[in-house]
């Protein structure tokens, strides 16, 4: 059971009595998955959020998982929030009682209530909806990371389950499909720390392994200066080189997915987000790893291309 303030819906097998009901019920989802939408569509991203190559009926859950995610990132990160950690965590708990409760039937919010519908019609657990929050919160707390594989599991509850909500969304509970999902979603995390290493530094926060910066002879005191040199340009080629090698591990799923009829009509918004991510790779290789002086962005006529090729 879905409740807004003024009403209460009932979102389970039982159909109402009164069609007045039904009508204000699918009015209250609708509205709450515009607000969603205009949400998504609200925030720059250098990766598509449901586009059109998706089908209208899915776009609707995209968005609506989208302005959950969004809404707790900035928790985590916008700036203005008063109280420093202890209200931004105390934000996330309070996200994370409502998500409790919309998977108990109940939610006064518009993103919940769009929410409630998305993981009612898709069958979604909340297992990687919570895996979400977790990542925020430990971006509230941590700022610097030992090793490849301390970054990794971060990616394991930060990107991960967003692809395979998106699967979800259209049916596919595979787990051959999550395998090359999740490889291709923990390039697209490592992709966005590479380009925003400057930008992630203005808030203290460093996502390059430690043992990598000592491994090219950098330091995190060259780094906090922003001291592009040639170690720097060094340590960030290896990192968008085995980048690159994660996005090739799965590309797979592009095919996959255009063989299976529940996710055919997903595959060339995979293909899409494929060619995003490793056109901004490409970027960065292109200004020769100097991300600490100017952040690679993809163009209007980059997404231009990759669109054209994305249908092909």
């Amino acid at each position: 059971m879905i409740k807004s303030e003024d009403n209460t819906v009932n979102t389970g097998s039982n159909n109402s009595s009164n069609s007045a009901d039904s009508v204000k019920k699918n009015e209250l989802y609708n509205s709450s998955f515009k607000y969603c939408e205009d949400i998504a569509k609200g925030h720059y991203e250098n990766f598509p959020v449901a586009s059109l190559l998706l089908p209208k009926d899915k776009r609707k859950y995209v968005y609506a998982i989208y302005a959950f995610a969004r809404a707790a990132d900035d928790f985590a990160d916008e700036e203005g929030i008063e109280g420093g950690v202890p209200k931004r965590l105390t934000l996330l708990d309070e996200w994370n009682g409502k998500l409790k409760d919309c998977y108990n039937g109940k939610a006064y919010d518009p993103i919940f209530i769009a929410l409630g519908k998305t993981v009612e019609d898709c069958k979604i657990p909340i297992k990687p909806l919570e895996d979400l929050l977790s990542a925020f919160r430990q971006d509230v707390v941590k700022n610097r990371y030992n090793t490849f594989g301390e970054v990794l599991d971060y990616c394991t509850r930060s990107a991960i389950p967003v692809g395979r909500l998106v699967l979800m969304i259209f049916g596919c509970h595979d787990d051959e499909f999550f395998k090359y999902s999740d490889k291709i979603c923990t390039a697209l995390q490592l992709t966005n720390f590479w380009q925003d290493v400057e930008v992630d530094l203005r808030k203290d926060r460093i996502y390059l392994p430690e043992e990598d910066i000592k491994r090219f002879g950098y330091s995190y005191k060259e780094l906090e200066l922003k001291q592009d040199n040639d170690n720097f340009r060094k340590l960030m080629k290896y990192e968008v080189g085995r980048t690159q090698e994660i996005f090739d591990e799965g590309k797979k799923l592009i095919g996959l997915t255009a063989n299976n009829a529940d996710t055919k009509k997903l595959s060339k918004e995979l293909k899409l987000t494929w060619l995003g991510g490793t056109t901004i790779l490409k970027k960065i290789q292109e200004i020769n790893y100097n991300v600490l002086t100017q952040r690679p962005k993809i163009s209007g006529f980059d997404k231009l291309k990759i669109f054209l090729s994305s249908r092909f």
